[in-house]
């Protein structure tokens, strides 16, 4: 067609040139914006899924006059708590559990069993529909959630450390501690000898989540920033499952100074921590089928035989390949 126009006289070559040239300027702005389109949309069904976060109300809020709690003895006891996470669907019906003050409990059972829902709800992350939970005799719904966290240590099996210094993540829970009581957190559970070996010390950089750590590390870590606050309610979430036998021993060690004279709940995952615990609990479909000392469940030889030598007769010194 442009070369019919040329022939004809009727235009001339850099007329069609330039033609061709402005066309092409034309459309470049909107090839670029048919690219990055699909990023536009995903970027703005993001930002609508981050403003629904900050716009919602948590479930789990303090009641209208709190109870201000100073320091808790640590006696639990679960009465009758119903919770589910979807609806009609009960992790618990009808749960009763005693904790006394300064027992140190293992919780065991097959992977939804209700292990972690059952610590979540003593921390408070759900709200549960029914019962109660007290703790020396006050409904933990009744207090205050920063005064009744203040009493609580946790460790999970997912660490999570910030951006930032080993010293400010072991400070986090309690930023106004005093060099000494760092310290001596700090070398209750061997941290020193993780920093002595790093170049910065406690100022070295942990990098998002701990990114810049081994797991045994960020683990030892978290366990200095549990400590630190001086919980009188230490739940550990398989808190040594992550880590190698070294590191597993040290904890073993520290948890005797950490756990003594402490109400605590540990999800076991270890053949150590159900060793040291003063009494055991076998959970499945949300109900206690099984409870008391290692020996005497073993001696049973019901559902935590089973589970013991499922998961953890191969941890025992004394296990060979093709016993039971």
């Amino acid at each position: 067609m442009c070369g019919h126009l040329i022939v004809q006289g009727t235009t001339d070559t850099v007329t069609i040139l330039l033609f061709i040239l402005y066309i092409q300027r034309f459309f470049h702005p909107i090839m670029i914006l048919a690219t990055f389109f699909p990023q536009l949309s995903a970027g703005m069904a993001a930002f609508e899924r981050i403003l629904d976060i900050l716009d919602s109300e948590p479930n789990v809020k303090s009641p209208p006059s709190p109870s201000e709690i100073e320091v808790l003895e640590g006696d639990i006891v679960f009465e009758d708590v119903n919770f589910c996470y979807r609806e009609n669907e009960w992790v618990f019906k009808g749960f009763n559990l005693r904790i006394a003050k300064g027992e140190k409990l293992a919780i065991i059972g097959h992977t939804g069993a209700g292990k972690s829902s059952l610590v979540n709800l003593l921390a408070r992350f759900y709200e549960f529909q029914g019962g109660s939970i007290k703790i020396d005799g006050i409904d933990i719904r009744d207090m205050s959630l920063d005064s009744y966290r203040r009493n609580l240590g946790m460790v999970q099996q997912e660490v999570f450390l910030f951006s930032g210094t080993i010293e400010e993540n072991i400070r986090y829970g309690r930023r106004d501690a005093s060099d000494e009581d760092l310290w001596k957190a700090i070398q209750a559970v061997y941290v020193d000898e993780l920093v002595k070996y790093l170049r910065d010390g406690l100022q070295t950089q942990v990098g998002e989540r701990g990114g810049n750590l081994s797991a045994g590390q960020k683990q030892l870590i978290s366990f200095a920033r549990a400590l630190l606050t001086d919980p009188k309610i230490l739940i550990l979430d398989e808190a040594t499952s992550s880590v190698d036998a070294y590191t597993e021993a040290i904890i073993q060690e520290a948890l005797e100074v950490l756990l003594s004279e402490r109400t605590s709940i540990t999800i076991a995952h270890r053949l150590s921590t159900i060793l040291n615990a003063d009494r055991i609990i076998v959970l499945e479909n949300g109900q206690i089928i099984e409870e008391g000392t290692h020996e005497s469940l073993l001696a049973r030889g019901g559902k935590y035989g089973q589970l013991y030598k499922q998961y953890y007769e191969h941890q025992s010194l004394d296990w060979k390949p093709g016993t039971t």
